[in-house]
């Protein structure tokens, strides 16, 4: 049976306006596992009129910053003893190894702490001025803030997007990405149990044309924080631009390992795969790139190539899987074209293509190319 996940809008678990569901896919079968929401400007429009009413007449942005602490400390209390559930969603939704994934969980549950403890740190200040004058400056929450996450930490994004903004007193909108809703969707269902009104946090799903830009673009958000491509990245700073809405953007990069003759050999080569292959490379500072001082260069990939083809591909669930499936068709399209680039820029050492015995699911071979150019396409 496929489950049906609702968004979470002021309140309440309710289906998009239009009425049109979308499928979420297991990235290691292909099979579809949930449908949720396709919303649209109008599901949006609503999540932000409740996100501005909380603000602007709820209790939230009014509460003390010990209440807020003590909310987000239940809801880090929740995460932990909801875990095991977690972190097996969250790999059956986006392929990472279940242990990743529970160390993501834990780090979820830290997150909410920590951002608990800092919302009584908040501080303002006495400024110097001339004689016979008095000049403070305090803190306030921002407004109604519009959170955009990628696919490749779900639920972790979503609480470094949540936390801080709730610890500040804001009221938030969050829209996860479209591979990877389940685990937001998860967490929704106990904010009202932790404390959190209605209208302070609403999760919204779809697809960034139809849901994410009208979030971007709504004369009632003051704040949009992006984690995402590059690309996106610019279109959400230019629309931004016109309203002058705060905007926090991380985006992806292209980011290199540089490892000289007089390194800790092994401990390279462990910390270069670990930041190249870790949860199958969707990392946005992935170490993508490893500049090798010659003297050890050949060495350095000859050990390289060695140990990457001992990296146990495998399903998610399964505890000896070192690496599973990328997130998605598109994601697996795009990264077979890059290596089928590369094997006319540079040499294969390594990998290069799907892995053999895996007749489903998205999976990738841990790939290594060596005599790259720094000119080459896919160094850059």
């Amino acid at each position: 049976m496929v489950k049906r996940y609702p968004m979470y809008v002021n309140g309440q678990f309710v289906p998009g306006k239009s009425g049109k569901w979308f499928p979420v896919y297991d990235p290691s079968t292909e099979e579809v596992i949930a449908e949720v929401p396709d919303s649209s400007a109008e599901d949006v429009d609503a999540a932000v009129a409740a996100a501005r009413q909380a603000f602007e007449n709820g209790p939230w942005s009014k509460a003390t910053p010990q209440d807020r602490g003590r909310v987000l400390f239940r809801l880090a209390e929740r995460v932990r003893a909801e875990a095991a559930a977690l972190a097996e969603l969250e790999s059956r939704n986006c392929g990472k190894p279940i242990v990743e994934s529970e160390f993501d969980v834990a780090d979820v549950a830290t997150c909410f702490e920590y951002y608990g403890g800092l919302a009584t740190k908040v501080m303002g200040q006495v400024n110097p001025v001339p004689a016979n004058a008095l000049s403070l400056s305090l803190r306030e929450p921002v407004g109604v803030a519009g959170q955009i996450i990628p696919w490749n930490y779900p639920l972790l994004m979503a609480a470094w997007k949540l936390a801080p903004a709730l610890a500040a007193g804001c009221t938030c909108v969050l829209k996860p990405a479209e591979q990877t809703p389940l685990t937001a969707l998860e967490l929704a269902a106990w904010f009202e149990d932790a404390g959190l009104p209605p209208g302070t946090v609403s999760v919204v799903t779809g697809f960034g044309e139809t849901a994410g830009a009208p979030l971007v673009t709504h004369p009632q958000v003051n704040k949009v924080a992006f984690t995402g491509s590059l690309e996106v990245g610019k279109k959400i700073a230019r629309a931004a631009a016109d309203s002058l809405k705060r905007v926090t953007l991380e985006l992806g990069g292209k980011s290199p390992n540089i490892f000289f003759a007089d390194a800790d050999f092994e401990a390279a080569i462990d910390g270069a795969l670990f930041g190249v292959f870790i949860n199958q490379g969707e990392v946005c500072s992935a170490g993508s790139r490893i500049l090798v001082e010659r003297k050890i260069y050949s060495k350095f990939v000859e050990a390289m190539a060695a140990k990457a083809k001992t990296i146990r591909l495998g399903p998610p669930l399964e505890r000896e899987t070192k690496m599973g499936p990328l997130v998605s068709r598109e994601q697996y399209d795009r990264v077979i074209s890059y290596l089928e680039v590369g094997k006319h820029e540079a040499k294969l050492c390594a990998g290069g293509g799907r892995p053999a015995g895996f007749a489903k699911g998205f999976y990738v071979q841990p790939t290594l190319f060596c005599d790259v150019e720094n000119t080459a396409r896919i160094a850059r």
